[in-house]
Order: structure tokens, then C-alpha cells, then sequence
């Protein structure tokens, strides 16, 4: 009997050294890695290891895609968008060592094991075969050792378990398969592919070859909608004679396809290309988009993609509508080693100007320069204002084209550009506004050895032209200037904080074309300030309030800029809780406040346990005599400026509220702004609330009163809605409003909006206007939005 025992045991290992032996590795090997990167150096977020192969003629689906929105420079202008870019892949690379080499033998696991006469092994009952990364799981596999083949029954399910819960996971489920000895190559019955938990396809033969990179599905049916047994019926469907799926080019090729939606055939193609779910980039169409608007009718938008590389791509866009519109946008992006730009642009004939043709042009890039300097050029030019928004591209009324050179550390700075703006405002003419500006400003920050404190020095140029060779109103200046400042603090005797502080600033103009004043003016401004903060706490219960007065009393010499230099860079003055203790509130060098001054105010802050916070902010400026820069109306005219009110609200729910207000003694309010926003998972808003008092100084001659709002909630499971508006009181009128609505689910998204802009003028019209978009999940790596996402709920 123990012979008996030990014989059979042999026979067993035996059998699963054979079995180990006969699957040799053959799979391609693949490795994960880690990068190291070098600091500094920037490249394209693109992955490198990504084929970007076009596909074969005919329709192709390529994954949607959301523009950035644009950054908007404060100076009214609208930055271009440039392509993110993404850390050098360096010559370094860490390689995984997980993945056994070449020749590694396999792991199998089985209740039974059993070698014939004819050399076949066979093992039954709860059979699992680990090689090379990947996992067989079925309940009986037969081994000829003669063919190398193995003939498994079901059910079988093959993955790779390093992979589960990636973009590159790939499940395959069958009844029964005939294998070659990798595990890959092979045909199987009643199978099913799952590619990134995704996109499935059910088919009654599947054929894997070319190492499992190729696999072809025969009678097959395919979906990203999840299937329920008792409702076998997806949202939408796609069945076709084959189904091909290169693992290699990541590409899906359909032959014969038929689109079905709630099993009811709408179209038919004789062939169709598709990405599937682990692609970001490759040729062919994008998401279609329907629009209709008053001015143009109903239309459609057809993107059509297209790689060149892994560096750089191209959109294609026909805008085709009722109204007879003709348009053709482009978009081109190219990644560099250092950098990247990015071109958009359309030509457009329409109805609306009688078939004139017109057209914009927006391009930016940003390259980074030896010794962390960043160079940026930007384009920007339009037929007018009225063409960027008749098709939406957008709403900036002043464009600017010019090039930046900027270099940031943690002591200096250095920034500089020039351009010429392109004003599309009608109270703006070309000829009285400044056309070609130029700006640069060195900066540099220490700490003085014998002095203490923090000094810190200001070089500047700035020059700006005026196309009108008119006097005073075709004024051209040009300035160099330096500021010197050092400022120290202490604690003194009492926990009261002191701080000196001193500045002196220089500059020198050169006006033209101004008979006004002098062509040369130079002028040197000092001025010296003392401060004292008085800082209490109290902590109690849990709850700490903080209470801190203020004091700073400045003195600078009496001046009366508008005698010496043109104000051109300082009509807008802002007076709130950030530059209330500033030495001077103009944004510019043209105008400083002058004479002896105090600023004054209070602090106080809640902090409660619970998660929330309340503070506030008062004060205001007390002078010796009225300054003549603020000769006139507004909030900082006379000996005393207005009162200062600003509080804030900050709550653990994620809701903040902040109000600032300016009121004289009488309460009499000349400014307020109101600032809501509330951010929960299914609720987001934001809300503004604005009111100016008039004022002739800022050439406002009607008070300001508008409300602005935006925000979104979820409606229910999958659906999100948003809004968004803006109200002048004054007008008694919308000046706009949107509304929009999302749906998705595993499966497919479907985007409206629904929007009117009430602006008219004499250029621009009114207008309503409609936008449809359909996307189907499972092709091309969708972006997350907003909100949940509905999913099909599958009854046992």
C-alpha cells in the first residue's frame, strides 16, 4: 500500500513538471517601471509609450476631448491656451523586476491530477495556472504533451492580476477553449472580452493569436452598458460579423457593424474603426455637436482628429448650419523637448454679414531657457468682436499679441513683455488708446546684515504708444523707475508688535505729444511708517477669539502728481482689507499718496471647535489734509476715507460667505460686494453680488448694480444640472443666462445647454442659443465629470 502511495506521487510530480516544462514563456515581456526625473526640465504630457497609428480607411471614433478653459490676464485680455506639459522621462529608469524572464516554468493548482497512456494530462476540480502574470482559472485542463496544445472546459476566466482596476485590465470568459501552451493563442467557445471594465463584447467564438495581441470575435455583440439577466436588452448596442481588437494599437475595427439602441436597429456601416478605453490619443472623429442658435440656425459640428506622432496633432472642424454658414476651424498643438504651443483659429461665410468673410485666430507657446527663464509668445486677432461671439469662441473685448520672458526664485524675480492690444470695445478707439506697451520689472529681496529686517529692491521700464499723432490725446510716455524699501518688526514690552518701515522711490518719464507737461520730468518720493499690532487671544471652551488692533501712521512729502506726470496706470483705485495698511493704494507708479496719514483698523476672529470660522476686518485712513490725488469723489477722498467693513464666513459644510462694504459716516454705502460659495458632493454654488456708487473720477456715471451666479446640483442618480447668470439692476435687465443639463451613466453621456445673451449693440445681437452632444463609454478614456453616475441596477 505505501508503495502504491509513493508511485502515485511520483506520477504526480511527475505530471506537473511536465506541464511546467511544456509551457514555455512565449508572451511578450512586459515591464512597469519608475521614472526619475530632473527638476526643471518639462516635456509634453503625452505618454511615450503610446503607439499613435492612424487607422484604416473608413468611419473612425476617436475619444472626446474638453478644450481647457482660458486664463484671463487682468488687464481685460484673454491668454491663448497652451498644452499642459508634463517631466522629462530621463535616461534613468528603474525597472520592475516582477515579471518572470524567459523560460520561467508555470504554478498550477488542482484537486486532481492525472498522465494517460497517450502522455495527456489532465487536472480537474477547481483548476488555477499562474504563468507569466497571467491567471487561468477552469475546471478541467487536458495537456497533450505530443501537441503542446490544451483543450480547457469552462467556465474560464483569464486575467492578469497586476493589472485589475487599471486601464490596461483585459478579462476573458469562455465555456471551453483549445489553447497553445502560452495561454493566449487559441479558439474559444461562448466567449467574452472585458477590456478596462469598460467596453464588453460577447461573441460565439473568439480567436486570440499573435501572442493574445490580436483577437478576433465572431457573430459578436458590443456594449459599455452593463447587462442585466432578467433585461438582457442595453441602452445601446453595437452588433457586427466581427470584431477585431489589436492590443498593440489599442484600435477596435468592426466589421458590418449595426447600431442598436434599446435593441432597435438605427443604422447600419460596412466597416468602422473605434479606440478602445485605454487610448487618449488617436485619429479619427470626436464627439459630434449639435447646436442651434438664432443667428445661424440649427448646425452641426463634426471634429475629426488627427496624430502626428506622439508630439503633436491636429483638429479639423466643418461647422455646417441652416443658415448657409460655412466654417472651418483648426486647432494644432506641437510638444517640444522644452515646451509647447497651441494654434486655434476658423474662416468663416455666413448670412449674417453677407457672405463676408471672416475669421480669428488665436496661438500661444511657452518654452523654458537655460537658467530657469520661460519664453511665451502670443497671438491674437479678430474680425471683430461680434464674430467671437456669434460662434462662441469668446467674450474678451480686448485682445493682446506679444511675447513674455519671466524667471522666478525664491529671493528675485524677473518678468518682462511687450505686445500690442486690440481694442474691440466701440468706446475704445484704436488711435486714443495705447497700442504697443512694454513692461519690465527686476525684483530682488534680502535680509541687511546691520539692519535687520527684510530690504527689498525694484528696478522697472515701462513705454506705451498711441497710434494718433494728435497732442495730449495721442500721448506717448515712457518711465524707468526704483523703489528701495526695508521694513522690520519686533515684539515689544506687552506682546505688542512694532515694525518700522521706509521706502523711497525715483523715476524718470519722457512724455511725447502732450503739450501739457514736460517732455523730461524726474521726481524722488521718500516715505517712513510706524506700526504697532496689538494681538489678543482667548481660548476657551474649546472656541478661540482673537481680537487685534492696528495702528500705522506714514508720512511721505505733499505732491501734487498731476501737476508733474499723466495718470495712465492708476485711475481704478481699490480700497479693501488687503491694502489697508499699504503705504500706497495705487496699483501704479503714475500716482502715489502723499502727506501725513494713519491707517487704522481692528481685527477679530472666531475659531469654533465645530469646523467653522467667522472675522472681520474695519477700518479706515485718517490724513492731515486732503490728498490731491483723490481730489473728487470715492471712498478715500478728504481728511477721512470711508468706513471699511469686511467680513468673512467659513463653515465646516463647506459654505463661505464674504462681504465688504464702504460707507461714510452718514452709512451712506458707496461700494459693497457680496461673495457666496457653497461646495457640497452635490451641490456646488457661487454667487456674487456687486454695487458702485457712481463716480465721474472713474468715468462711472451711473451706479453698478449687478448679481452674477453659477452653480450646480445633482437632480437625481446620473443627473446633473447647471446654471449660470448675470443681472443688472441698474438696466432693470439679464445681460445672461444659461442653463445646462448632463446625463451619464456607465455607458453614455448626453450634454445640453440651453443659452441666451441679452447684449445688443449695433454690432452684436441678441442671441439664443441651443448645443447637443452625444458620447458613447467604452471608447477612448473618458474624462469624470461632476455628480454620480447612474448605473444599472441588476435584480438576483
Amino acid at each position: 500500500m505505501m508503495a502504491q502511495t509513493v508511485k502515485r506521487w511520483h506520477r504526480q510530480v511527475a505530471a506537473r513538471m511536465a506541464l511546467m516544462a511544456a509551457l514555455l514563456p512565449l508572451l511578450p515581456e512586459s515591464s512597469t517601471g519608475q521614472t526619475l526625473t530632473g527638476e526643471g526640465q518639462t516635456l509634453p504630457a503625452y505618454d511615450a509609450d503610446q503607439p499613435f497609428l492612424p487607422g484604416p480607411d473608413g468611419p473612425a471614433l476617436a475619444p472626446t476631448e474638453d478644450p481647457d478653459a482660458n486664463a484671463r490676464y487682468a488687464d481685460g485680455t484673454e491668454a491663448a491656451h497652451v498644452p499642459e506639459i508634463a517631466q522629462r522621462p530621463p535616461s534613468v529608469r528603474i525597472t520592475d523586476s516582477g515579471t518572470p524572464p524567459d523560460g520561467s516554468p508555470a504554478t498550477l493548482l488542482a484537486d486532481y491530477l492525472s498522465l494517460d497512456a497517450d502522455n495527456r494530462l489532465t487536472a480537474s476540480g477547481g483548476v488555477v495556472i499562474w504563468y507569466r502574470g497571467k491567471r487561468l482559472v477552469a475546471s478541467r485542463v487536458i495537456y497533450d504533451r505530443e501537441t503542446g496544445s490544451a483543450v480547457i472546459e469552462g467556465p474560464i476566466h483569464l486575467t492578469e492580476p497586476a493589472r485589475a482596476g487599471t486601464r490596461q485590465e483585459t478579462i476573458v470568459i469562455a465555456d471551453s477553449a483549445q489553447l497553445e501552451p502560452n495561454l493566449q493563442d487559441g479558439i474559444l467557445q461562448g466567449a467574452r472580452l472585458v477590456l478596462a471594465r469598460e467596453m464588453q463584447m460577447a461573441a460565439r467564438q473568439m480567436t486570440r493569436s499573435e501572442e493574445g495581441n490580436v483577437t478576433r470575435l465572431d457573430n459578436v455583440v458590443a456594449s459599455s452598458c452593463q447587462i442585466c439577466a432578467e433585461n438582457p436588452i442595453p441602452l445601446w448596442e453595437i452588433r457586427a460579423r466581427t470584431i477585431t481588437h489589436d492590443a498593440r494599437t489599442r484600435q477596435l475595427t468592426f466589421d458590418r457593424p449595426q447600431i442598436r439602441a434599446f435593441g432597435t436597429p438605427l443604422f447600419s456601416l460596412p466597416w468602422l474603426t473605434a479606440p478602445d478605453p485605454t487610448v487618449d490619443r488617436m485619429t479619427g472623429f470626436l464627439q459630434p455637436q449639435f447646436r442651434t442658435t438664432s443667428s445661424l440656425g440649427f448646425g452641426i459640428k463634426l471634429p475629426y482628429f488627427i496624430t502626428l506622432g506622439d508630439h503633436a496633432d491636429i483638429t479639423v472642424t466643418p461647422y455646417i448650419s441652416a443658415s448657409q454658414t460655412r466654417t472651418l476651424e483648426l486647432r494644432y498643438r506641437q510638444a517640444f523637448s522644452n515646451g509647447a504651443m497651441e494654434w486655434n483659429g476658423a474662416i468663416s461665410r455666413d448670412d449674417i454679414k453677407n457672405n463676408d468673410t471672416r475669421g480669428y485666430l488665436f496661438g500661444a507657446a511657452r518654452f523654458e531657457l537655460p537658467r530657469g527663464y520661460m519664453l511665451g509668445f502670443q497671438l491674437q486677432t479678430a474680425s471683430n468682436r461680434a464674430y467671437l461671439l456669434d460662434y462662441d469662441i469668446t467674450d474678451a473685448d480686448r485682445l493682446w499679441s506679444g511675447v513674455t520672458l519671466d524667471r522666478i526664485r525664491r529671493d528675485r524675480m524677473m518678468t518682462a513683455r511687450i505686445g500690442n492690444y486690440e481694442s474691440l470695445r466701440d468706446d475704445e478707439p484704436d488711435e486714443m488708446t495705447p497700442s504697443v506697451v512694454a513692461d519690465a520689472l527686476w525684483r530682488r529681496r534680502w535680509t541687511p546684515g546691520r539692519l535687520g529686517g527684510i530690504a527689498d529692491l525694484e528696478w522697472s521700464l515701462h513705454a506705451h504708444r498711441r497710434s494718433s499723432d494728435e497732442d495730449v490725446l495721442g500721448r506717448d510716455m515712457a518711465r524707468g523707475s526704483v523703489q528701495l524699501d526695508w521694513r522690520r518688526s519686533a515684539i515689544l514690552p506687552g506682546g505688542v508688535m512694532g515694525a518700522a518701515q521706509a521706502r523711497l522711490n525715483a523715476d524718470i518719464y519722457r512724455i511725447r505729444q502732450d503739450s501739457v507737461y514736460d517732455d523730461w520730468v524726474a521726481r524722488a518720493d521718500p516715505a517712513i511708517a510706524a506700526e504697532l499690532r496689538w494681538p489678543l487671544a482667548r481660548h476657551r471652551g474649546g472656541v478661540t477669539h482673537i481680537v487685534e488692533p492696528i495702528a500705522q501712521v506714514i508720512w511721505s512729502p505733499e505732491r501734487d502728481y498731476d501737476d508733474d506726470v499723466p495718470n495712465e496706470d492708476s485711475n481704478l483705485v481699490e480700497f479693501d482689507e488687503g491694502n489697508l495698511f499699504s503705504l500706497s493704494r495705487f496699483p501704479g507708479w503714475d500716482a502715489r499718496e502723499s502727506g501725513l496719514r494713519a491707517n487704522l483698523g481692528l481685527g477679530w476672529t472666531r475659531i469654533d471647535p465645530a469646523g467653522w470660522s467667522i472675522g472681520l476686518t474695519a477700518g479706515r485712513v485718517l490724513r492731515s489734509g486732503s490728498d490731491s490725488a483723490f481730489e473728487g469723489s470715492g471712498p478715500l477722498s478728504g481728511n477721512t476715507s470711508d468706513w471699511l467693513l469686511a467680513t468673512h464666513y467659513s463653515g465646516a459644510n463647506g459654505l463661505a460667505i464674504a462681504n465688504r462694504a464702504l460707507f461714510d459716516d452718514g452709512f451712506s454705502i458707496s461700494r459693497n460686494e457680496l461673495r457666496l460659495g457653497w461646495y457640497q458632493p452635490g451641490l456646488q454654488v457661487s454667487a456674487g453680488y456687486l454695487w458702485l456708487d457712481s463716480d465721474p473720477r472713474e468715468e462711472r456715471f451711473a451706479s453698478v448694480s449687478e448679481l452674477t451666479t453659477s452653480g450646480g446640483w445633482q437632480l437625481a442618480e446620473g443627473w446633473w444640472a447647471t446654471t449660470e447668470t448675470r443681472y443688472d439692476f441698474t438696466a432693470d435687465r439679464a445681460q445672461k443666462a444659461e442653463l445646462g443639463l448632463e446625463y451619464r451613466n456607465e455607458c453614455i453621456t448626453v450634454e445640453m445647454s440651453l443659452e441666451r445673451r441679452f447684449t445688443s449693440t449695433d454690432e452684436v445681437n441678441a442671441e439664443t442659443r441651443f448645443d447637443l452632444g452625444i458620447r458613447l463609454g467604452g471608447f477612448g478614456q473618458q474624462k469624470s465629470g461632476p455628480g454620480t453616475v447612474a448605473r444599472r441596477s441588476c435584480m438576483r
